[in-house]
């Protein structure tokens, strides 16, 4: 387990790079923390550490983006995910190739369908409205 404390959305997103750089095709990347915390900041410099210039939004009501690249990167929100069956109904089962690298946003929604091998990352806030406490779990860390 590795923690990080960060002070506004450019700390958020140096941590990011460190942590994608031991991510890789098949990778699941699961995060908790509420709105607002930082999640879709941290997906963004994850990207930036692909070289993948995308905009990256929150996919609150797509589901889930895909960014392409290589490995190609998906971006989920189970924010409105509430059972099992609507999971299936998103495909996200299909996105379990092993090739691609899977960014999830309100993990705890989905907690039993995630690989053994899921690195889970909790942001939540710190002593200032800006600061950051980024923990990750699992990928070596």
């Amino acid at each position: 387990m590795k923690t990080w404390y960060t002070k506004d959305e450019a700390g958020t997103a140096a941590a990011a790079r460190e942590i994608a750089a031991k991510l890789g095709p098949g990778s699941v990347v699961a995060f908790t923390g509420g709105m607002g915390m930082g999640k879709t900041a941290f997906v963004r410099g994850a990207l930036a550490a692909f070289g993948n210039p995308s905009f990256v939004s929150s996919p609150t009501f797509a589901l889930v983006h895909d960014y392409g690249g290589s490995p190609r990167i998906y971006h989920f929100d189970m924010y409105r995910v509430g059972d099992i069956d609507d999971l299936y109904a998103t495909g996200f089962f299909d996105y379990l190739d092993g090739e691609s690298i899977l960014f999830i946003e309100w993990s705890e929604n989905i907690t039993e369908a995630l690989p053994a091998d899921t690195v889970f990352v909790h942001i939540s806030r710190g002593e200032a409205e800006n600061d950051r406490v980024i923990t990750v779990e699992g990928g070596g860390f």
